[in-house]
């Protein structure tokens, strides 16, 4: 997934997606479009609070559009979204979730952490949702990114030592 960010102020406070203006980007620099059409235009979807910022700052989520209001081919979501909201769809109760998964690497010598460097670990089974010093290596970011998470107002429903998972 090749997720970008951008900062934008407004005037005053704006929680509504539908009332956000629409931006753009060059599309040529991110490799999502060609050098003589590359604007990208963002369609803002969803808000949450921003947990970095805090205070009455927003992140933004948005789907990606050529000029001519097509999406383009990484907006994924332009297709799911057509099909959450078919009525045959919207009939029924489906369940999905949502994981995750990440490598916290070592700076230096780009090794996974808790790793011996150049070696692997022994069998994951002392280090699947462990606890401690010499299992749970990160521990401090995940939970971070969890606490993060809630604030935001994501619909989080759970961590471990080996998987987020978001509904």
């Amino acid at each position: 997934m090749d997720l970008r960010r951008k900062a934008r102020t407004l005037p005053a406070p704006v929680y509504d997606p539908k009332k956000l203006p629409k931006w753009n980007y060059d599309g040529s620099s991110t490799g999502q479009a060609l050098g003589e059409d590359s604007e990208v235009i963002l369609y803002p979807q969803a808000t949450f609070k921003d947990p970095f910022r805090r205070g009455k700052n927003i992140l933004v989520m948005c789907d990606a559009y050529t000029p001519a209001g097509e999406p383009i081919p990484t907006n994924n979501r332009y297709n799911a979204a057509k099909i959450f909201s078919h009525p045959q769809v919207l009939a029924e109760e489906p369940w999905y979730g949502i994981e995750k998964e990440y490598t916290l690497l070592k700076k230096d010598v780009k090794w996974p952490i808790g790793w011996p460097t150049g070696g692997y670990p022994g069998p994951q089974g002392p280090y699947y949702c462990g606890v401690g010093a010499d299992k749970a290596f990160g521990r401090d970011i995940i939970d971070s990114q969890y606490k993060a998470c809630l604030y935001a107002g994501i619909n989080i429903i759970g961590i471990n030592g080996e998987v987020n998972q978001v509904t």
